[in-house]
């Protein structure tokens, strides 16, 4: 694991401390698998392109009826205070798991102060939530639920509802062994159902495995992407890529991308309680970018353009931690903004509009099984 991960873990080491009790204690009540308990192994498709450095989760094994199971709760309203909102409320899929809103709206009207996440990829990430609150799906699982904000209802208050019905102790009996409901259960089965939600076969790939061709101004675009300039020997480049590289389109890092110069949202900084994470907030993936509009955490963009242009024009340089990445970056022998061109811009967007991966947002396997 890396550093800054640690770091963090001791940073937080008093509610580490107290998310492993409440979890040993949630696991004492767990019942135990009733005899004979053979669930039947789910085997992740991984594609060969991207990086075999994953989070391992052997206290979590996936199973078909695990997976399955996970899937009804993601889009089970039950899970709600009122029982009309569900995960799958503020990630739908045909949006690449987001929800097409500046900031996510929860069951009670309210605002919440961030943009839903798209959750393509889940399985290659380290830390969730745009301030890295959360270190494995589990964890993250039980924040919107009993947040106010969101689905606001105690996860214990779920279980209970979940118990009285007759669909779900048959599935848990079959994903966990018993038909009693537990908190654990539910993130686990949260956790083995969004572990699935891999996104790889965008015409981005295709070009990777040399099934398909991009067009000249697509493959110009990734180029310009991929690419960090260096004015001294004419490298012209978009800068893209050393945030938002490698095929999972994200270095999965906490970067401040000199959105504000005062800060009203701390981001990782409110997480780890450093003053140097202050306006650093998770680096997402840009797959299915286009779908996912608006843009940034707290949903300040509404086109590919305005990020374009943000980046190219209007960084604030005396944000506080401004990432490295970003102040050395410029097209011009002693510029200091990017300085890309229209056309430049253009292009950039004509290869992230090949990111959008079109079985992903239809595949039946992701998809709501109440409809």
């Amino acid at each position: 694991m890396h550093t800054f991960y640690t770091s963090r873990r001791i940073l937080l080491l008093p509610l580490t401390l107290l998310f492993f009790a409440c979890s040993q204690n949630a696991a004492e009540e767990d019942p135990k698998p009733v005899d004979p308990f053979n669930p039947t192994p789910y085997t992740l498709q991984l594609p060969k392109t991207f990086t075999n450095n994953y989070p391992r989760f052997e206290d979590n094994p996936m199973t078909k009826d695990g997976v399955e199971l996970g899937r009804h709760l993601f889009y089970e309203k039950r899970l709600s205070g009122n029982n009309t909102m569900s995960c799958g409320s503020c990630h739908q899929q045909e949006k690449a798991f987001t929800d097409g809103k500046a900031l996510a709206v929860g069951i009670d009207g309210n605002q919440h102060r961030r943009n839903a996440m798209s959750l393509a990829n889940l399985l290659w990430f380290f830390n969730y939530n745009w301030d890295g609150s959360a270190l494995t799906l589990e964890e993250q699982a039980r924040i919107p639920i009993e947040s106010e904000v969101e689905l606001h209802q105690p996860l214990a208050e779920g279980v209970k509802k979940l118990q009285n019905t007759a669909l779900y102790p048959p599935m848990f009996r079959k994903a966990f062994g018993s038909d009693t409901i537990t908190e654990a259960n539910i993130l686990k089965a949260l956790a083995q159902f969004q572990r699935t939600l891999i996104s790889a076969d965008s015409r981005y790939d295709r070009y990777l495995a040399g099934e398909q061709a991009l067009t000249p101004d697509e493959q110009e675009g990734m180029k310009l992407f991929m690419t960090h300039p260096e004015p001294g020997i004419a490298l012209r480049g978009g800068n893209c890529g050393d945030c938002h590289g490698g095929t999972l389109l994200s270095m999965r890092t906490m970067q401040n991308n000199g959105l504000d110069e005062t800060l009203t949202d701390l981001g990782y900084g409110a997480v780890t309680g450093r003053e140097v994470d202050n306006g650093k907030f998770k680096v997402p993936s840009l797959r299915n970018i286009a779908l996912t509009a608006p843009y940034m955490h707290d949903g300040r963009f509404n086109t590919l353009e305005e990020v374009l242009d943000h980046y190219n024009e209007h960084i604030k340089y005396n944000s506080p931690h401004l990432s490295p990445l970003i102040i050395e970056a410029t097209n011009e022998v002693g510029g200091k903004t990017l300085l890309i061109t229209q056309e430049e811009k253009r292009k950039i967007i004509a290869f992230l509009h090949t990111l959008t991966d079109s079985t992903f947002i239809a595949n039946p396997k992701f998809s709501d099984p109440f409809k």
